[in-house]
């Protein structure tokens, strides 16, 4: 096959592509440093052509073009299925909505249960054999695109190209239109700056924890980023990685040489990850790298993939969590903040590995906008909050005041143990809110 002659044949201008939606179609943009970018411009050029246009992305790291415009959602609906700070903004503008879900289902959502009449994603250049690397996002998208009526890629010569399992790649044969952007810069997801003491705290329970060896998941950051950080100046070796994303945090384990993966069961020797982002150190680091290797998401975070790797080590982060022992890592309150994401496939998922542990991290207080110190470990969740971990999974539960392992403990014993983790200063409090709920007996505080 002449993959460069039919590249040409296919070969259009954003314009022309985006005539392929029409009102009231499905589009989905991809995920996360895969949405497109010429395209979107040239679809949000159509805004007054077109009503009922309803978009998918997820972890959305620049603002849309389709969402700018200030009676945008008379046009467009944006649905996410992970929420940045963007994906918040659209949503607050109320055209925008969430839709939940654990990540390792997504794919089969797509295989079962959702519509995708028009897909539009950046991809890397071709290379000689008429393949398109899907870059930082292997994810959920080859079933995606297996489900759409019409498929437009957008070729981003900075991108980089990752190894990787099937569903890494689509041919050009399988494309109905290949669009020349602009090119842009890769976006760029920072560290969320110096450490603070109490990450430090925090990080450092956890990686005294950690064997040689291990296999390890971080989710996104401040706390997980410093573990990372923490590994990568300690005297740990021969770890491993599955994790659903990857962070800067694993390039810096890398570089240190802490990363071999030769006790891992499955993937020996590679780092497999289901999408990417982070600064340019870390694109630079993924591209074309035998060490690393993609992988859709059905296949990262399911939990009998995980049972399968010894030592594994989940580490995560939450917004707040109650008595029971239940997680909220999504809003606060009503207010949507995130997702649900992987965090409760790799919760299980560690705990089902031959030596196994799942942290969950997060600092004992937050100061409000108006200087309002306030506990994150409450009695009950806030009316509206989900609960990401129900109090049945969560094992391990750190703050820069202790660890405490919730596995077989009672409701009593659960209230006691976390309340020894609560600042100081909330913990009478909160044993009077524990003795009303009837989950405190009179024993030693």
């Amino acid at each position: 096959m002449d993959y460069q002659a039919l590249y040409q044949q296919k070969l259009t201008t954003p314009e022309q592509a985006v005539k392929a939606v029409k009102s009231g179609d499905w589009v989905d943009y991809g995920w996360c440093t895969n949405h497109p970018v010429a395209l979107d411009r040239a679809l949000a050029a159509r805004k007054d052509e077109l009503t009922d246009v309803k978009v998918r992305g997820g972890v959305t790291m620049w603002m849309p073009e389709i969402a700018k415009a200030e009676d945008a959602g008379d046009h467009f609906t944006w649905n996410s299925w992970h929420c940045s700070g963007i994906d918040r903004k659209i949503i607050g503008k109320g055209m925008g909505f969430f839709a939940p879900m654990r990540y390792s289902e997504l794919p089969r959502f797509y295989r079962e249960n959702v519509t995708v009449d028009v897909a539009m994603i950046q991809v890397t250049p071709m290379d000689s054999h008429g393949n398109f690397s899907y870059a930082l996002a292997a994810s959920h998208l080859a079933d995606m695109l297996d489900k759409a009526k019409t498929i437009i890629v957008e070729v981003n010569q900075n991108l980089p190209w990752v190894y990787g399992l099937t569903g890494c790649e689509i041919n050009i044969a399988d494309v109905d239109y290949v669009v020349e952007g602009d090119n842009p810069a890769v976006a760029q997801l920072g560290g969320g700056g110096e450490p603070t003491d109490v990450d430090r705290a925090v990080a450092k329970l956890i990686v005294e924890q950690i064997p040689n060896g291990a296999c390890l998941q971080l989710g996104i950051g401040g706390m997980p980023n410093t573990v990372g950080s923490m590994i990568a100046q300690s005297d740990l070796k021969d770890l491993g990685v599955h994790t659903e994303m990857y962070v800067d945090g694993f390039v810096d384990m890398a570089l240190a040489g802490k990363l071999t993966g030769r006790n891992k069961a499955l993937d020996k020797g590679r780092q497999v990850y289901a999408f990417a982002a982070g600064t340019q150190k870390l694109y630079d680091y993924v591209d074309r790298n035998p060490a690393v290797m993609a992988a859709p998401v059905d296949y990262t975070n399911d939990v009998r993939v995980l049972a399968q790797l010894d030592n594994f080590i989940s580490i995560n982060n939450a917004i707040d969590m109650d008595l029971f022992g239940q997680v909220n890592a999504e809003s606060a309150g009503l207010k949507h903040i995130s997702g649900t994401g992987g965090q409760l496939d790799f919760v299980m998922g560690a705990y089902l590995s031959n030596g196994g542990k799942s942290f969950i991290c997060l600092s004992s207080t937050v100061t409000g906008k108006d200087g309002t110190v306030k506990s994150r470990i409450v009695p009950t969740l806030t009316p509206g909050s989900i609960a990401t971990d129900p109090r049945s999974c969560v094992q391990y539960i750190v703050t820069e005041h202790g660890m405490i392992n919730l596995k077989g403990l009672s409701t009593w014993e659960r209230a006691e143990a976390i309340i020894s983790i609560a600042d100081p200063q909330f913990r009478e409090q909160l044993i009077q809110d524990a003795q009303k709920m009837g989950i405190w007996r009179r024993s030693n505080k």
